[in-house]
């Protein structure tokens, strides 16, 4: 973690004091050393000086808004995760988010129980991103043109480097590990995300469309209707 005591640093960049204050009093209490940012501008400059471990992001920040402070930090080749906070009803706001490179989301009003445990989950992920693999995977992984070298987390397609989130690596490795075998959305999320998500399906459905999208033909994850995703033993 980037954090320099054992505490985690986590940023909350949200406009409503009300709510910014709760969350605060309730990862502090959990642990973390949290800090407040009511401005997306002034989110992005903390995240430059402080670089916390974890960013919990309000998407309609004044200033410069979370979809543009996801799309800088991404593009930047940043890696810290980034927990959305939306409103229960905006969908394509949560999806749209998802696509920029938000790890995942969580509803307004939240359970402060909810949020901690996802805050924890989302954090030990990205500390340990390995476990989110077997033991005996091997350094590299190949399924025609797609080659995933696991140590340094790239992915080449016919020998050209794909830029992946996060997630996105993790969740197309883990597709990719087992080869030939349907796994449903709720084991993914176990897998990669750490956690049984209590809601829909759109954050594996949002991060399987941006692979098929940054992959292009040589995506191998192939939907399995009312089930969930695999990658087929053979092509």
């Amino acid at each position: 973690m980037a954090s320099t005591d054992e505490q985690p640093f986590i940023l909350i960049a949200e406009d409503e004091p009300n709510i910014a204050s709760f969350a605060k009093m309730y990862l502090e209490a959990a642990g973390f050393r949290v800090e407040v940012a009511e401005r997306g501008d002034d989110a992005l400059a903390s995240i430059e000086e402080e670089r916390p471990d974890l960013l919990l992001l309000d998407l309609n920040l004044p200033g410069v808004d979370g979809f543009e402070v996801t799309r800088r930090i991404r593009q930047g080749g940043g890696a810290m995760p980034i927990l959305m906070l939306t409103a229960r009803d905006d969908a394509v706001d949560k999806v749209v988010g998802l696509e920029l490179g938000a790890d995942d989301y969580v509803t307004k009003p939240f359970d402060p129980r909810e949020l901690v445990a996802r805050v924890r989950a989302v954090l030990r992920r990205a500390d340990a991103p390995a476990e989110a693999l077997d033991a005996d995977v091997p350094p590299v992984l190949e399924v025609d043109d797609l080659r995933i070298e696991v140590g340094p987390r790239e992915v080449f397609v016919k020998g050209d480097e794909v830029a992946l989130t996060p997630k996105e690596f993790d969740l197309l490795t883990a597709l990719v590990q087992a080869r030939g075998l349907v796994l449903s959305r709720e084991q993914l999320l176990e897998k990669v995300w750490g956690y049984t998500f209590l809601g829909d399906s759109r954050t594996i459905d949002v991060h399987v469309r941006q692979l098929r999208r940054k992959l292009g033909g040589a995506c191998p994850i192939e939907t399995v209707w009312g089930t969930g995703y695999k990658v087929p033993a053979r092509r």
